[in-house]
C-alpha cells in the first residue's frame, strides 16, 4: 500500500521588517551635569527594553572622552563628525554651569548647529538651553531652564520668552527643560509622545519616577529671590517682611512705614522686584509656608504662622503658585530625623 504523501506545508510570508528605531543622539561635552546625560538616558535605554525602539548614541565634538562636572569620565560612541549619515530623530543637550556664564566648551555651539540640522527634534536639559540658545536655535521662541538662570537666559536672549516654572517647554520640535531631574521628566514626555502613554508609564514605574509630576519649578525654588534692591527704604521693607511674613503687611501699612504714598511704593517694587507690594508679600508668606510644612507644621498651622490664614486660603495659594496642595507638598518634602 503506497504510504500517504505528506501534506505540503503553507509557505510563510516573509517577514516584514518593523519600523526603523529612532536615533537618539545625546552631545556630551566637558564639565557637563552628569544626571543631565544618564538620567535621560535611562528614560530611553529604559523604554528599548520595554518594547521601545530607539537606538542610542553618545558623542562629543571631538569624539575624546569626557570629564563631567561631578569628575567621572564618560567614554563617547564617536565624535559628531563621525555620527553615521543621514537623518536623525532626537538631539539632546545637557547642561553645565560655564555655559550660564556664555563659556562654551570647543566646538560645542558648531556641533549643535550641526547635529541640529539633520534631526527632527532637539532637546535640551537644565543649562543646556543656553547652548540652544547660543547656537541662535531658540530666537523668537519660548523656553525654560533651571529656576536659578531663567532671568539671565531672558536677559541675555531678548526675543526669547522664558518660562520660569515649567519643568520642561515645548516650541514646534524644540524642547527645553529645567534643572537636572527635569531632563527626566521631559524625556518620559517624548517617549509618551513617540510610543504612547502605556509605554511611559510603565518606564516611569521601571524608575520610580512621576509619570507627570506635579506642580513646576517654583515648588523646588526660593520663590523670594529677588536682588537686593539699591533703593534704601525698600530694602528696609523688604527686609521687615522676610523678618516677619505674618505682620501686617497691607499696601498702605507698608507705604506709611516708608514714608510714601501708596503708589508711589507700587512704583518702587516693580521698578526693583517686578511685581507688586502685595505679590511680594505672598510670595514671602508662600516660602515661608513652604519651609514650614517641610519642617513638619500642619496646614492649619502653617496658614496661621505665616498671615496666609485659613487652610483654605493656603490651599487656594498652593494650587495657584505651585499646582499642588499643602497636604501633598507636606508629604513630599517633609523630612524626619531618625
Amino acid at each position: 500500500m503506497p504510504l500517504p504523501r505528506p501534506s505540503r506545508l503553507p509557505r510563510s510570508a516573509p517577514e516584514r521588517p518593523g519600523p526603523a528605531p529612532r536615533t537618539l543622539v545625546m552631545l556630551a561635552f566637558e564639565g557637563a551635569r552628569l544626571l543631565d546625560i544618564t538620567g535621560p538616558l535611562e528614560v530611553f535605554s529604559s523604554a528599548t527594553r520595554l518594547g521601545g525602539r530607539y537606538a542610542i548614541q553618545v558623542c562629543s565634538p571631538d569624539g575624546r572622552t569626557v570629564t563631567t562636572a561631578s569628575g567621572t569620565r564618560l567614554v563617547v560612541d564617536a565624535a559628531v563628525a563621525d555620527i553615521a549619515a543621514g537623518p536623525l530623530d532626537t538631539v539632546l543637550v545637557p547642561g553645565a554651569e560655564e555655559l550660564t556664564q556664555g563659556c562654551f566648551p570647543p566646538g560645542l555651539l558648531d556641533s549643535v548647529r550641526t547635529l541640529a540640522g539633520r534631526s527632527r527634534r532637539v532637546a535640551s536639559v537644565c543649562a543646556g538651553a543656553f547652548a540652544l540658545a547660543g547656537a541662535g536655535l531658540l530666537d523668537g521662541r519660548r523656553a525654560t531652564t533651571h529656576w536659578r538662570h531663567t532671568a539671565t537666559l531672558a536677559a541675555r536672549h531678548p526675543t526669547l520668552t522664558v518660562d520660569p516654572d515649567a519643568l520642561y517647554v515645548r516650541d514646534g520640535e524644540l524642547f527645553t527643560s529645567a534643572g537636572v531631574s527635569a531632563g527626566i521628566d521631559l524625556a518620559l514626555a517624548l517617549v509618551e509622545a513617540d510610543e504612547g502613554p502605556d509605554l511611559a508609564r510603565e518606564v516611569a514605574r521601571d524608575l520610580v519616577v512621576f509619570m507627570q509630576r506635579p506642580g513646576g519649578q517654583s515648588q523646588f525654588s526660593v520663590p523670594a529671590r529677588t536682588p537686593r534692591p539699591r533703593h534704601d527704604v525698600l530694602r528696609a521693607l523688604l527686609d521687615a517682611i522676610a523678618a516677619d511674613p505674618a505682620a501686617g503687611h497691607s499696601n498702605t501699612a507698608l507705604a506709611t512705614r516708608a514714608g510714601v504714598s501708596p503708589r508711589h511704593l507700587t512704583r518702587l517694587f516693580r521698578e526693583h522686584t517686578g511685581t507688586t507690594p502685595a505679590g511680594y508679600v505672598e510670595a514671602v508668606r508662600l516660602e515661608a509656608a513652604q519651609s514650614l510644612l517641610a519642617n513638619g507644621e500642619t496646614v492649619t498651622a502653617a496658614a496661621r504662622r505665616t498671615g496666609i490664614g485659613s487652610d483654605e486660603s493656603l490651599r487656594r495659594l498652593f494650587l495657584r503658585r505651585l499646582g499642588v496642595t499643602p497636604s501633598a507638598y507636606r508629604s513630599r518634602f517633609h523630612t524626619t530625623t531618625r
